[in-house]
């Protein structure tokens, strides 16, 4: 005998189990305080019972949520966006929220199109990913829902923005250098157009500030790429041959600077030790030696904005400017240094 197909089980059945309405039977799995104890319990058991799993859209029309939140990204290369993206989905995915990802490639017109088709999805707040950490315009005070940024800041300080601690993760590069023994250090970095830029050439400054050191020469500025670091390190070994440490504000700056530094005789890290910024893997682990370098904890920082989202839609936002730690990440590109 071919058996009945099994049905899936619908609130009306837990209503009908427990003896009260569906409107009742509603109200006590949303945990709504018009229904009694008694009755509440009674329709929990009645669930249990059934194996009954509320329908998520269901679920949606009766909080006035859709569970869905949107992560807008400018980021189209994905190298600062991705990271960032996987620590939010880890905690929008703990949280049993839906993700919808549109990148805007940093065409502002893009953007404003899918800020309407994700408002039009009925999602619940959206994560605004920059493509650098320079700040950008805000988009909150136009839109109805809460809007957390991350990796690059909103120029409104009532919105909630979450950044890399650029200054901190720059001292902690400095500070690893002078702990090895360094005391002529230079620094190459990217164009100063970028916060990041700016940002990690104060840390420098700190850092040697209060070691009471002198950086050597001017900080170097040109573009993220190996071919500026082979570049700086050509004009870098001409001006200041007595340089024994060198800031870069990436690695890939650092990876061109290793090379070229080979190139011409010295060794790294025994002539030269050289710090990158990012991890990067691709450059920080490939180069050889293996670069030290920063790291911004971009998954971490994704995270914590996905987390904070949460609490803005529940009515419970952080407004400011969060910075987020960096980590620094030691491999054979520094070398302790005794006294000369």
């Amino acid at each position: 005998m071919v058996g009945r197909r099994s049905r899936a089980v619908t609130i009306s059945d837990v209503a009908s189990l427990a003896g009260v309405s569906i409107a009742t039977a509603s109200k006590a799995l949303n945990g709504r305080d018009q229904v009694r104890a008694e009755t509440r319990q009674r329709v929990l058991e009645a669930a249990e019972e059934l194996a009954f799993q509320p329908n998520a859209l269901a679920r949606g029309l009766l909080s006035g949520q859709t569970r869905t939140v949107g992560l807008l990204t400018s980021d189209s290369v994905g190298r600062f966006g991705i990271p960032v993206l996987l620590g939010a989905e880890d905690a929008f995915g703990a949280g049993e929220m839906a993700l919808l990802l549109c990148d805007a490639r940093g065409d502002a017109i893009r953007e404003q199109h899918y800020i309407r088709t994700l408002l039009s999805r009925r999602v619940d707040g959206l994560i605004v990913v920059g493509e650098s950490t320079n700040t950008r315009s805000s988009i909150s005070r136009d839109l109805p829902i809460p809007v957390v940024y991350a990796y690059g800041e909103s120029d409104n300080p009532d919105d909630v923005s979450f950044v890399p601690d650029d200054v901190g993760g720059a001292v902690l590069a400095v500070r690893h250098l002078l702990t090895a023994g360094r005391r002529r250090i230079a620094h190459v970095t990217g164009p100063m157009d970028y916060k990041a830029a700016r940002d990690r050439t104060e840390g420098l400054r700190r850092a040697l500030e209060e070691a009471g050191v002198a950086q050597v020469g001017e900080t170097l500025s040109g573009a993220w790429s190996q071919r500026w670091g082979r570049h700086a390190a050509e004009m870098l070994l001409m001006a200041e041959p007595e340089v024994d440490a060198v800031f870069c504000g990436s690695d890939q700056i650092a990876a061109g600077f290793v090379e070229a530094t080979r190139e011409r005789g010295r060794r790294i890290p025994d002539d030269i030790a050289v710090v990158g910024y990012d991890n990067w893997e691709v450059f920080s682990t490939e180069t050889r030696p293996a670069l030290t370098t920063v790291d911004m904890n971009l998954e971490t920082l994704g995270r914590t904005a996905a987390q904070h989202l949460f609490a803005a839609i529940d009515g419970r936002a952080t407004p400011g400017v969060h910075r987020m730690p960096c980590r620094l990440v030691i491999r054979d590109s520094t070398a302790p240094r005794g006294p000369s």
